[in-house]
């Protein structure tokens, strides 16, 4: 079953009813070093320079080498957009001594996001030889890419998760 569906269906975590889907699918990029953390419990927050607003997302995740994979669903809660520092204070709250280098990461900009990581979970995934096959050539995302923009992309994500997960939680804080 596709935990993250594009329609109505059942929600993974057991939210019993039909529900419409409104989160905005996404495709980002992601350090294996940072997604670690995710699991571990001490990243409950996504850092980013630019992002959406407004609304929930749920995020394909692309783990960068050397895992280089297709091999995850994260839903995202609505970004905080704020003042650069208040970004780095919020870091520095969630894991203590990551303030600075988010701080360093969005420090030119008047305005940064704190995108709160709800839940994860991980499939065996897609790497990236496949993915190229299969799309005719594939360039992981710098930022973030809208899939309902590239439905061929969009299916293979919905393929790659279409069956249950090997593991997945909610994120503790949120």
């Amino acid at each position: 079953m596709n935990a993250f569906p594009q329609t109505a269906q059942p929600s993974l975590f057991g939210d019993d009813d039909l529900v419409s889907d409104s989160r905005e699918p996404v495709l980002m990029s992601l350090n294996p070093i940072y997604y670690n953390l995710i699991w571990a419990g001490e990243k409950t927050h996504e850092f980013r320079r630019r992002f959406l607003t407004g609304q929930s997302v749920r995020w394909y995740v692309y783990l960068t080498g050397p895992v280089g994979r297709l091999g995850a669903v994260i839903d995202l809660g609505p970004a905080v957009v704020d003042a650069p520092e208040k970004i780095a204070e919020i870091a520095e709250r969630t894991r203590t001594g990551n303030g600075a280098s988010v701080l360093e990461y969005v420090r030119d900009l008047d305005r940064a996001f704190a995108i709160p990581i709800l839940r994860v979970a991980e499939y065996p995934g897609m790497p990236l030889e496949q993915l190229r096959t299969e799309l005719g050539g594939f360039h992981p995302p710098q930022g973030y890419t809208k899939l309902r923009n590239h439905p061929e992309l969009l299916s293979i994500c919905e393929k790659v998760t279409a069956d249950s997960p090997s593991r997945e939680m909610t994120v503790p804080g949120h």
